[in-house]
């Protein structure tokens, strides 16, 4: 008998993945045209459907049956159920669950069927206000005809660190350039797809990110190297578009805490580590801690805050409101024993900054804000910057390599983009470069500015560039309670306890750090479905898993937090010599893992989520499990430390203030320079260190806000 057709062989596979019963099936609801369509084509995914589908007609044909179109669906899913830990075949079926859960706009569900019947919408619970919503300020965007021969200065990267070092020298009354590797695309462009959000990896590029086609980089596992694109978690994501990460961020705003810049002289150096302290302390950084807060804009509580480390300036709004599941916690959390807060976040709680107040939607982290309430450099620093009519944006466009005089000098930069689908290169001079493009690719533009004087690139005569690559392996735990729990009010992140951040023991003696934890982020059904089947608490497919849906994301519950890394000089980004981007650049290869203290640590804070769960009425709880050595270092969010920042050449990149080694005019000032990345989001430890560094630099008028300083 005749095979059906590649067309009705993949509707009957997606369709026993997710079946019908009073809402339609996968392939109603376009999941199959979705797989077999252009828009999937480029990432291989018709070669890998269909490998799944010889799978499974090789499966049903050793039964004795014909192919797997021809079962009832009991045996698909004992078929199923056979081959779920086959790689490809656990793939295919979390890529139908979760574009059967997505939202229309990423290609995979033509109309969210599914997500009445789970009580979800991405609005908020009341609506959506009636505000004036500011548009995105695009008045400093100049073409590449448009670009001047020389600036005052060039900045890379227009994230937290480099919006701040824009702002300040614009004010300063110094011509600037931003150079972006990304676009400026509009909100809308940003506000939704759960299919490419920035927090969901089914194996697509996300919407912030350069697209895979010709942007890989290498990862080299022990004798192996692989090449992987921006898709793949491992390929160490950090948005590109203006603002960076700040454009789509969660927004926690936490301030690091005097252990934090002390980590070696609190714990000493595990075998095996590159711990240091930082060259300045939280002295130091308090006073910026402030400024950043009243520039960028976070609301919050000083209440169970000030008692980790003293403050001189309260925050500019108050928190957020406790959602249902908040309240919960706290109550929970009063019975342990813990200390709990509102968590601060870099979004207006009531108005500020001439944008309204958080709609309290269910879409915040990865997603850009319909409100423009979420507080980031594209509308902060960038705006007063461009205010100052000394801003120049330079969009798609990447920093290639900087240029010196006979004397080492630094006199610019290299340009290169594609334009008009050829290949573009030009050279701008100025008197100042800060680089702020993120730690894997800042680190690769210094690795491939190498001149005469220093032939392995820019600062690294001792081979520190690249190296104490950094990020936040996150702990945690996900729970499940017997009555519904989620009131679904945005952000989500309400209460954290701050307990654990520093001196922890496990049984076998004392941790190096801890992490704070709080609730989670308001997931989208296509996240929940990836959390709760990914913690073993949901089937992948079938009737069981899709009515499972519908009791449990009501019920669900998560609890985690970031570990502050122990650092390693293996864990580093160098050149790869053989692969080069579509531009004929090379790319970074990445390479290291993660430290043992590091796993320890992680259990121990999942441990204590459970805990705090379990108090708050979980009756089922799981704690997340071990990262994988096999993913290479932690290089994706909260990506830092590979331009680390010292008071010794022979161990650091920069000195204290971020200029690096041997060069006077050149500097950095993103999450590079941090020594060690803190147990909490480190975004505003980013913002308070550009500002620390721009002031050093600057002198007594950087002090003033900018907002002050252009009369507003």
């Amino acid at each position: 008998m005749p095979r059906p057709d590649v067309r009705d062989r993949l509707r009957a596979a997606v369709d026993a993945v997710v079946p019908a019963d009073d809402l339609p099936a996968a392939s109603a609801v376009g999941v199959a045209d979705f797989l077999l369509s252009e828009a999937v084509r480029s990432y291989g995914w018709s070669a890998r459907v269909a490998a799944v589908l010889d799978r499974l007609d090789a499966a049903a044909e050793d039964r004795g049956d014909g192919g797997f179109a021809a079962l009832d669906a009991a045996t698909q899913q004992q078929v199923l159920d056979d081959l779920v830990d086959e790689p490809e075949v656990r793939w295919f079926t979390t890529t139908v669950a979760a574009a059967y859960y997505a939202d229309a706009a990423s290609g995979g569900n033509t109309g969210p069927a599914a997500w009445g019947a789970l009580g979800w919408t991405p609005d908020p619970p009341g609506g959506w206000p009636d505000v004036a919503v500011p548009p995105p300020d695009r008045r400093a965007v100049i073409g590449h005809a448009e670009l001047r021969t020389r600036y005052d200065a060039v900045v890379i990267g227009s994230g937290a660190g480099g919006g701040v070092a824009a702002a300040e020298l614009t004010a300063a009354g110094r011509t600037v350039l931003v150079v972006e590797r990304g676009s400026f695309p509009d909100t809308a462009e940003l506000a939704e797809d759960h299919l490419r959000n920035a927090r969901t990896d089914v194996g697509l590029d996300h919407r912030t990110l350069a697209p895979s086609d010709g942007n890989p980089r290498t990862l080299q596992l022990g004798l192996r190297t692989e090449t992987v694109s921006p898709w793949d978690p491992r390929w160490g994501s950090n948005a590109n578009t203006v603002g960076g990460g700040t454009r789509v961020y969660g927004a926690q705003a936490w301030r690091f805490v005097p252990e934090d810049f002390t980590m070696a002289s609190t714990y000493g150096v595990p075998e095996g580590s590159a711990l240091a302290d930082w060259p300045v302390g939280h002295a130091e950084l308090e006073p910026f801690y402030s400024r950043a807060e009243w520039e960028i804009g976070v609301c919050g509580s000083t209440a169970g805050d000030s008692a980790l480390a003293p403050r001189s300036r309260d925050f500019p709004m108050p928190p957020m409101p406790f959602t249902a599941p908040a309240r919960r916690l706290a109550d929970a959390g009063a019975r342990l024993g813990l200390q709990t807060l509102a968590v601060p976040l870099a979004i207006n709680s009531e108005p500020y900054g001439g944008r309204p107040a958080c709609a309290r939607c269910r879409q915040c982290v990865g997603f850009a804000c319909p409100v423009e309430a979420k507080n980031g450099s594209h509308n902060t620093t960038l705006v007063r910057a461009a205010a100052t009519g000394r801003l120049h944006l330079l969009l798609g466009t990447r920093a290639e390599r900087l240029t010196f005089d006979r004397s080492g000098r630094v006199t610019g930069v290299v340009l290169a983009a594609a334009v008009d689908g050829r290949r573009w290169r030009t050279e701008v001079a100025a008197d100042d470069v800060v680089v702020a493009a993120g730690a894997v690719e800042s680190a690769r533009f210094l690795l491939t500015s190498t001149s005469d004087r220093e032939p392995h690139g820019a600062g690294n005569d001792a081979d520190q560039v690249g190296r104490h690559l950094q990020g936040h392996l996150y702990a945690g735990a996900t729970g499940l309670f017997d009555d519904p729990v989620n009131d679904y009010v945005g952000p989500g992140p309400s209460i954290a306890t701050n307990d654990f951040r520093h001196h922890n023991a496990d049984d076998a003696g004392p941790l190096v750090g801890g992490g704070m934890i709080a609730n989670e982020f308001v997931p989208t059904p296509t996240s929940t479905f990836l959390y709760l089947s990914q913690a073993g608490l949901l089937p992948r497919s079938g009737l069981a898993a899709k009515r499972g849906m519908r009791h449990l994301m009501p019920r669900m519950q998560r609890v985690v937090g970031p570990v502050q890394e122990v650092t390693s000089a293996e864990s580093r980004v160098r050149l790869d010599p053989h692969v080069t981007d579509s531009l004929g650049l090379p790319v970074a290869r990445l390479s290291g893992r993660l430290h043992p203290e590091d796993h320890r640590t992680a259990a121990f804070l999942g441990e204590r989520a459970a805990e705090w769960l379990r108090a708050a009425g979980a009756t089922t709880v799981v704690v997340n499990g071990r990262r994988p050595d096999e993913l290479g270092p932690s290089s994706g969010q909260h990506q830092a430390g590979s331009c680390r920042m010292g008071t010794d050449p022979a161990r650091s990149v920069t000195d204290p203030y971020g200029r690096v080694w041997g060069h006077d005019n050149l500097r950095v000032v993103d999450g590079s320079l941090h020594v060690t990345n803190g147990g909490v989001n480190p975004v505003l430890t980013i913002f308070a260190n550009a500002y620390r560094v721009m002031d050093a630099w600057l002198g007594p008028e950087a002090r003033r806000p900018a907002r002050e300083r252009l009369g507003r």
